[in-house]
């Protein structure tokens, strides 16, 4: 595929932006207590975490049922920890631990000024701490067996703070950017002992990291994106400005799929188009969306099949192939909606686990469970307020 080329998928005559400027982002005791806390956790099933102003709602994954209704102050936001259990939430003063199968908030919080990324990679979840700069290391499983206290982490550190994100390896080499108060430049490499062994600085606003087939990574850039293979490899975008803010991606398909906005001077959050990144051909291809329909950030997500969903403005979930870039079907969830004035108001996102996708419908304060194969809404819950981050765990 080449960046070079544009494609307007006119042909989807079927049912039915701009910058994001935030996140949005060791060892575990082992033997018959890591055993039991994984137990615990498969027999608690899915759990959905939702935030809303004031607070959190924990729901059954399967019939949508309200669990829980927690009182927490602030904007708060979610991301899975990767154990099946846990969700980590980003508070004034870090990454405090939703323990969805009790559920309770507990008081185990991960110190991290100004809380961003989280990333889950090779059994092991990574923090990044806008407010130093540090990234926080630990096991994924700890946290089933971490009785009450925290489990062990790693922390390295970084020489500005800024709004970053970092990944380790299997063979744990860890890749961090490189940033300050006053701009982001790339990324560097750390062997396993933190010591640098690679650098590139041709990814200007580095933003977001997904890591694809054969753990090929992949950053967004304000001009394109930035790949790591062990050697790092710079993609251009065909516009003089062209952003990818947030990559969608699978262990099991080469191609990624990454957010697209060539306007710097757009208001609001709606996109228009997306790029498809091969990263074993180290090229990439824009595609349009259908007339009419735009998404933010918060409305793609892989499918088990490898390929994505996309919820757009028409409230409808849009299969695209990543191999050949075209919509192949539409199913209608929701009523139409526009994209949030800022980002951290309301709108409706979507997350895809397993052969569920769940969408939330902020303007009904509802979500529905959706069969990602063929569209049909198999439940639905309503909420008591408006829905607005949105994690799932499966035990």
């Amino acid at each position: 595929m080449k960046i070079t080329s544009m494609r307007l998928l006119a042909s989807v005559a079927l049912a039915t932006g701009a910058t994001l400027s935030l996140a949005a982002c060791a060892g575990g005791t082992e033997g018959a207590d890591s055993a039991e806390g994984a137990t615990d956790a498969a027999s608690a099933g899915s759990r959905v975490a939702l935030t809303y102003d004031g607070g959190l709602f924990v729901l059954d994954g399967d019939t949508l049922e309200l669990l829980a209704d927690i009182e927490l102050d602030g904007f708060n936001r979610l991301n899975s920890s990767g154990d099946g259990r846990h969700v980590l939430v980003s508070t004034a003063e870090g990454f405090q631990v939703l323990d969805t199968a009790e559920p309770e908030l507990t008081d185990l919080v991960f110190d991290a000024p100004t809380p961003g990324h989280v990333v889950r990679h090779a059994e092991r979840t990574i923090l990044f701490s806008d407010g130093t700069g540090d990234t926080i290391i630990f096991d994924t499983d700890a946290l089933l067996d971490a009785d009450g206290e925290l489990p062990e982490t790693e922390v390295v550190g970084a020489p500005d703070a800024h709004h970053g994100v970092s990944i380790e390896l299997e063979d744990g080499t860890l890749l961090t950017t490189i940033g300050d108060s006053e701009s982001r430049t790339g990324v560097r490499v750390l062997d396993a002992n933190r010591e640098e062994i690679a650098r590139s600085e041709e990814c200007p606003s580095v933003h977001g990291e997904g890591t694809a087939a054969n753990e090929v990574v992949v950053f967004g850039c304000s001009d394109g994106v930035l790949v790591y293979d062990g050697k790092f490899t710079k993609i251009t975008a065909p516009d003089a400005y062209g952003r990818t803010g947030n990559a969608y991606v699978t262990e099991t398909s080469p191609i990624m799929v990454g957010d697209y906005n060539a306007d710097p001077d757009a208001e609001g959050y709606e996109l228009t188009a997306v790029t498809l990144v091969d990263t074993v051909a180290k090229s990439a291809e824009v595609i349009n969306l259908p007339s009419g329909v735009a998404y933010t950030w918060r409305g793609v997500a892989r499918t088990a099949d490898d390929n994505a969903l996309i919820l757009g403005t028409d409230g409808a979930l849009h299969v695209l192939d990543v191999e050949t870039g075209e919509i192949t079907e539409s199913f209608p969830v929701i009523d139409a909606w526009k994209g949030p004035v800022e980002w951290q108001h309301a709108h409706p996102a979507l997350v895809v686990v397993g052969d569920i996708a769940y969408v939330t419908d902020p303007a009904t304060n509802s979500i529905h469970a959706v069969d990602a194969a063929t569209g049909e809404v198999l439940e639905t819950g309503e909420l008591p307020a408006t829905p607005n981050e949105i994690a799932v765990v499966t035990g």
